[in-house]
C-alpha cells in the first residue's frame, strides 16, 4: 500500500492566494464589475422546480424494480441533486435574497437540501467561507484531501475508487482536519430533513427515500457532473491553482464552471459570473482552462501527476496560531 506513483506530497507554496489581489485590480481598473454583485432573482424559482421534480420523482419511483430504481437515481435524480447541491453552494455567498436578509438564504438553503436526504446546507456555509478566505490553507481549507487519502489513492484503481466514494470524503473530512462547534443552524436543517424524510417515507415507502440517498450518493461520485470537484483547483499545470470550465454543463450547475471568475468575486452570483469573463477578458483568456469534465476524471485516473496530492497547499496565518 501507500504511493506506487505519481506525487508524494501536495504543492506548498508560500506566497498569498491570487484571487485577492486580482480582485482589487480588476475593481480598480473596471468598477463596472461592482454592479454584478447583486441576487439572482430567478434562483429561488429555479430551486423550488428542482425540489418539486425530486417530489414528483420520488411519486414515480416508488413502483419500480430496484435496477430501474437505481438507474434513474444516477441518469436523472443524481444531476438533480448535484444541481441542488451548487444551488446550496450559491446560496451560501448570499446569492438569493442578498447579504441583507441573510435568514431567508439560510432556509432557502435548508428547502433546496429536502430531497438531497442527508443534511448538509448549513455545514457546507460554515466551512465554505473557510474555503475562500484561505484556499490551501494547511488545517484549514477543508476542501484539500488529507495526507492519508494522498497516501492511499495513488493508483488508477484507487483513485477511481476515491471519486466514487467523494461524498464520504467530503462529509467526513472536515470533522478530522477542522472540526468547528455544532451550530443552532444545522440542528434546524437536520430536524427539518429527517421529517421531511420521515414523511416521504410515511407517505410512500422505502423507494422514494432510498432513490434519493442514491441521487446523492452517485451523482455526486463517479459522475460527468463530478468532474467539476477536481478540475476546480486540482494542479493539472504547475503553478495553476484555481480552473475554469466554459462547457455545456454549466447552464445545469448554476455557471459552477466559471471558477477562476468566482474565487476572484465570490459575491456575483453564479448567472453573472459570464459577464465579469466578458467584462475583464484579459485577466481570464490566458489562463488554463478545462474543456471536458468527463476528460478531468479519465486524466486524474490514469496520469501519475494527479492524484488527491495534486493540490497547491500553504501554511496560513490562523493556522499558524492553532499550532
Amino acid at each position: 500500500m501507500g504511493n506506487c506513483a505519481g506525487r508524494t506530497d501536495f504543492e506548498w507554496v508560500y506566497t498569498d492566494q491570487p484571487h485577492t489581489q486580482r480582485r482589487k485590480e480588476m475593481l480598480a481598473k473596471y468598477p463596472a464589475i461592482k454592479a454584478l454583485m447583486r441576487p439572482d432573482p430567478r434562483l429561488k424559482w429555479t430551486v423550488l422546480a428542482l425540489v418539486l421534480a425530486q417530489l414528483l420523482a420520488c411519486w414515480l419511483v416508488r413502483g419500480l424494480a430496484w435496477r430501474w430504481l437505481l438507474f434513474w437515481a444516477y441518469a436523472f435524480g443524481g444531476c438533480v441533486n448535484h444541481s441542488l447541491t451548487l444551488a446550496i453552494h450559491d446560496i451560501s455567498h448570499n446569492a438569493a435574497f442578498g447579504t441583507g436578509r441573510a435568514a431567508r438564504n439560510r432556509w432557502l438553503a435548508v428547502f433546496a437540501n429536502l430531497p438531497v436526504g442527508v443534511p448538509y446546507a448549513a455545514s457546507f456555509k460554515k466551512y465554505h467561507v473557510d474555503h475562500h478566505r484561505y484556499l490551501g490553507g494547511d488545517g484549514l481549507d477543508v476542501d484539500v484531501p488529507t495526507r492519508l487519502e494522498g497516501w492511499l489513492f495513488c493508483t488508477p484503481a484507487r483513485k477511481l475508487l476515491w471519486l466514487a466514494l467523494q461524498p464520504l470524503f467530503y462529509s467526513l473530512r472536515p470533522l478530522c482536519v477542522h472540526p468547528k462547534a455544532v451550530t443552532r443552524m444545522e440542528v434546524l436543517n437536520a430536524l427539518v430533513q429527517l421529517a421531511a424524510d420521515a414523511a416521504i417515507f410515511a407517505l410512500w415507502g422505502l423507494k422514494p427515500v432510498v432513490y434519493l440517498l442514491a441521487s446523492t450518493l452517485l451523482g455526486l461520485g463517479l459522475h460527468p457532473i463530478s468532474g467539476h470537484f477536481v478540475a476546480e483547483h486540482y494542479m493539472f499545470l504547475k503553478g495553476h491553482e484555481t480552473y475554469s470550465y466554459y462547457g455545456p454543463l454549466n447552464w445545469i450547475t448554476f455557471n459552477v464552471g466559471y471558477h477562476v471568475e468566482h474565487h476572484d468575486f465570490p459575491s456575483i452570483p453564479g448567472c453573472n459570473l459570464p459577464l465579469v469573463r466578458k467584462i475583464a477578458p484579459e485577466y481570464y483568456d490566458h489562463l488554463p482552462q478545462h474543456h471536458s469534465w468527463v476528460k478531468v476524471l479519465w486524466d486524474f485516473v490514469l496520469e501519475d501527476s494527479l492524484g488527491p496530492y495534486a493540490r497547491v497547499k500553504r501554511v496560513c496565518k490562523l493556522a499558524e496560531e492553532r499550532l
